[in-house]
């Protein structure tokens, strides 16, 4: 071997040694400045006040701020967008909604994302249930006698959702999939049109997440029959399970942290670390109920099952739906 093959081997061994040894020395020191959190919710909205919460307590952890930047707009995608465009170091992370993650870029021509393909899933934060109420005066007790009168009307019998391709809406759809009903689907503009509609008896049926609708059922205007919940959950003891009426039927929002591709691998456990750590204590807990909203844990392997589960889910229900890209 001549010299210059041999110095050049030397170099290259070098320089892998060195990287190797780089990016735990990197974690070591990380965070070094503040970390920006982008949510693609406007400010006041139960997803940005999850953020800051979150954003408090894992920023108290790792010694920096974490800032929460709002981006509301276009299903997710103007914030998911800025995301895959940042650097790849750590210090840009995403708190992303479900629908966000999972639904938009099935639903929407301009979302060329793919949460697998373009970004890292860093934890699991926290979820909450969906929920089927009728209106007080309602015939209708139970899930089974709103399936029944879906049956008896095919395609007649109202229920509404907060939107189009929303969560709310996917469990709707869900539902008379796996029933084996046809329901009147009817997206409104806001939560609390849909909310009034549905209080007033203009709907026999709506859909939606747990934390708008609860204050009304306890005040006795709106009527819990089921929620799509995989086991009773604090503060929503006695309304009955969806899955128990229609086996299989267990639909939640939820929220997750992503970083853009290619973020080192001991910064992303360093960051679901303290995401775990954060949810787990109990005044974040109690505050999460508020919005009736259940923390989650699990390794950063457990976040990418739970996204690719949810992801096939909700991607089946919009096929079976006929739901095309807008």
């Amino acid at each position: 071997m001549n010299t210059h093959r041999f110095e050049s081997l030397c170099y290259a061994a070098l320089l892998a040694t060195v990287a190797a040894h780089a990016a735990p020395a990197a974690a070591q020191t990380y965070p070094q400045k503040q970390i920006r959190m982008i949510v693609s919710a406007p400010p006041g909205s139960a997803p940005d006040i999850i953020a800051r919460i979150l954003g408090e307590r894992v920023g108290a952890a790792l010694g920096q701020a974490v800032v929460v930047d709002s981006k509301p707009g276009a299903g997710g995608i103007v914030a998911m967008n800025l995301l895959r465009a940042s650097p790849a170091d750590g210090y840009t992370i995403a708190l992303a909604q479900a629908a966000v993650v999972t639904v938009t870029p099935l639903t929407y021509k301009e979302a060329t994302y793919d949460a697998e393909r373009d970004f890292e899933t860093v934890a699991m934060v926290a979820n909450t249930p969906m929920l089927f109420v009728t209106g007080a005066d309602s015939p209708a007790k139970t899930l089974a006698d709103a399936i029944a009168m879906a049956r008896a009307k095919p395609g007649e019998v109202a229920i509404g959702n907060p939107t189009r391709t929303s969560i709310p809406h996917l469990a709707a759809e869900l539902m008379g999939q796996k029933s084996g009903v046809k329901f009147q689907q009817v997206p409104f503009s806001t939560t609390p049109q849909g909310i009034a509609a549905a209080v007033k008896g203009d709907i026999a049926f709506y859909a939606d997440g747990v934390a708008p609708l609860i204050p009304l059922v306890r005040a006795g205007r709106l009527r819990a029959i089921a929620v799509a919940a995989d086991r009773v959950l604090p503060g929503l003891e006695g309304i009955p399970l969806a899955k128990d009426t229609v086996p299989g039927l267990s639909v939640y929002g939820w929220f997750t942290i992503h970083a853009p591709k290619g973020t080192p691998p001991a910064v992303i456990q360093r960051l679901n670390t303290e995401v775990n750590n954060a949810v787990r204590q109990p005044d974040v807990i109690a505050k999460f109920r508020e919005f009736g909203t259940y923390p989650m844990n699990g390794s950063i392997e457990d976040a990418q099952r739970f996204l690719k589960s949810e992801k096939a889910l909700f991607a089946g229900v919009i096929r079976e739906a006929g739901m095309k890209p807008e």
